[in-house]
């Protein structure tokens, strides 16, 4: 995530809607607990990778097999406020 913490998920996740505004993520998601500001370039920077896994068969053919994609994707963010929130 770029702030020295890892975040490892399963499934597709849940598609972002308007509605849900600001909510965090209800299946995975990362918060951040500082701002970039000190960070090289002012942001974090860090690497998503999607991993897909493939099962397959040929009806009648008797033949099996597996594919396999992994997918990676460098980020950046900025993080220019972090607010605590009292209760």
């Amino acid at each position: 995530m770029g702030d020295g913490s890892s975040v490892s998920c399963t499934g597709p996740g849940t598609p972002y809607t308007a509605a849900r505004g600001m909510t965090p993520s209800p299946d995975c998601g990362h918060l951040y607990q500082t701002t970039s500001a000190k960070q090289p370039g002012s942001s974090f920077k860090g690497t998503a990778t999607s991993t897909w896994s493939v099962d397959w068969a040929v009806t009648g053919g008797g033949r099996t097999g597996q594919l396999a994609e992994v997918r990676q994707s460098a980020f950046t963010v900025t993080v220019g406020e972090v607010q605590v929130v009292g209760q």
